[in-house]
Parts: C-alpha cells; structure tokens; sequence
C-alpha cells in the first residue's frame, strides 16, 4: 500500500478585491480575539494547518483498505474549492476492523499541513460557547463577513455526524477529491456551524512567524468583505477605542455585545450604520467610553452622557 502518495493541490485561486454581485448573500461569522480583529480590519486574515485545529481528528476519516490491495503508484490529488462528493461514507456499513483504519489518514494530513490553510468561519451569530472560546472569553470580537463576495470562492460547510467517517481509499486515487470530503466532524461540534475556506499554501503568504509549532500563513483580505465588526462585552475601552479608528472612514457597521439585562443574550448597541458616516456616530452610556478623550463635539456628548445619564453607572457595571 502506499504510505500516504505525493499530494498534488488543484483548484488553486488567487482571488483579488472585487466584489461579486451575486444577489442576496448571506452572512458569515468569525470569533476572534481583539488583536485578530484588528489584523483582519488591517485587511490581513490567517489560514490555518489542520493540525493546529483544537480537534484531533481533524481530516483524519478512517480508510478501508482491503487483504488484497497492491502498491499503488498514483499521487494524490486535493482540491480546495470542489464542494463534498456524496454517498462515499461508509460508516453505516458492516466491515472487518482490521480493514479500517486511520493509518493512511495521518499520512495525508501530515502532507497537508506543508500544503494547505484553512479559515474557519460559522453561520451562528449568537453562539456563548464560542464568545468563551475564540473571542477571549468576550474581550474579542464577532465579525461578519459578506459570502457573496469573490474573496469567499469555493466555501464549503463541515458536516456533523455521530460516526467517524469511512472511505474506500480507492475513492481517492487518480482523481481530483474535494478537501471538503474530509472536512466531517463528531456532533459534539455542531453548534459551531462551521464553514470553511481552503487555499494552497501556494496562495498564503509565511509571515516567519510561528503558532502552536506551525507557521502562521496569512492572505490579504479586501474590506470590502466585511459586513459588521461586534464588539465583545469584555473588551478593554482602548480596544474598542482602536477598532473604532479602523471602521469609522470604511462601510463597515460597528455594534457592542453588551449582557442583556434577561435571559443569555445580548442586547445589540450600535455605534455606526454600515456605509458612510455622514454625521455622528451613536453614543449610549455603554460606549460613550470609546469617544470621552475625542477633542471635537463627540468627546463632549460623552463625557456629559458618562456623568450625567442615569443608566451610565448601571450599564458599565463589570460582568
């Protein structure tokens, strides 16, 4: 049997600043902390080697593998755009174990960590378990992004299963096969809702640096991808100060995720519109902080909401 095969990626993309007008489009989201958030508003996003994922079993489905399979010679090859070939599981089916394995899993995945990055990105706005999780425990940030944007070519969802998946490995030589067949997760993931953005190693570009033992590969990404920016509900005023200076002269819409006074949620406080601001942005007892030191007329509607507003002192209590 082969030990993995030498990995080819097709479907590679260099994507540019346009936008795509491709009617109505719906939004993604990402959960970062606040530096992240700034490097994206700086028009820098990281794609990311699977094995630096959080979940081990990342792209490693188990492979039947039959007594009488001979060495193959072939290469592999992966696409990072196809979307999920279909009816390939076969979990569901009855097998011998000594068939099954994860062995020719690993080989591939460790070729594809030199290969490729992924950008995971969620359709759950409202998530608690991922605020805790991505966004710094709530001193980050939520970042929708707009998918009918080109940046976003060839973004497939993950799919959630109660068995870890089976493929025939012969399902995978000689041709073209999708990253995305891959892309399955345990259940216990399926609040995240995730979606993801492959891209050969080819198109990122090595910033030297290293995460977790792995280079960190960024791609630039146009602002105009970006929807809204959610400010967490524990992130420092000089944070949110900053995030402000980045969005207020772009078409990007700003908000607060402050704790609702009821239930677990979050009440939604706008600071701007998406588009242009053309006059002044919205201050509340909850974000005059961002504007107190503005020298102009902003800076003095804050200072006199903060010592005067009765809601002021209630609304900025620490959670």
């Amino acid at each position: 049997m082969t030990g993995g095969g030498n990995l080819v990626l097709v479907g590679v993309l260099r994507v540019t600043g346009m936008g795509l007008d491709q009617g109505v489009a719906m939004g993604l989201y990402k959960y970062v902390t606040a530096d992240t958030a700034k490097r994206i508003l700086k028009g820098s996003i990281r794609f990311t080697q699977p094995r630096a994922f959080n979940d081990p079993f990342e792209l490693l489905p188990q492979f039947i593998v039959p007594e009488n399979t001979v060495d193959h010679v072939g290469r592999f090859k992966f696409c990072v755009i196809s979307p999920r070939r279909k009816g390939l599981d076969r979990s569901h089916t009855p097998g011998d174990d000594q068939f099954r394995s994860d062995i020719q899993a690993r080989n591939i995945a460790a070729n594809l960590n030199s290969t490729l990055g992924i950008l995971c990105l969620s359709r759950n706005i409202d998530s608690l378990l991922m605020w805790g999780h991505y966004a710094g425990e709530y001193s980050g940030a939520l970042i929708e992004f707009d998918e009918g944007h080109e940046f976003f070519t060839g973004l497939n969802p993950v799919k959630y299963q109660k068995r870890r998946p089976v493929f025939n490995l012969s399902d995978f030589y000689d041709q073209p096969v999708p990253i995305s067949d891959l892309c399955v997760k345990s259940n216990s993931w399926s609040y995240e809702k995730e979606v993801r953005l492959v891209r050969s190693a080819e198109d990122l570009s090595d910033t030297g640096k290293l995460m977790n033992g792995y280079p960190v590969l960024t791609m630039d990404i146009p602002l105009e991808c970006i929807k809204s920016v959610y400010i967490g509900e524990r992130m420092s005023v000089e944070n949110q100060k900053e995030l402000w200076r980045l969005v207020k002269d772009t078409n990007i819409s700003l908000s607060l995720a402050a704790v609702a006074n009821w239930d677990y949620s979050f009440r939604y406080e706008l600071i701007k519109y998406s588009g242009p601001l053309t006059s002044s942005p919205i201050i509340s007892p909850r974000t005059a902080h961002i504007f107190k030191d503005d020298p102009s007329q902003f800076g003095e509607m804050a200072r006199w909401i903060i010592e005067n507003h009765k809601m002021s002192e209630f609304v900025n209590k620490t959670c």
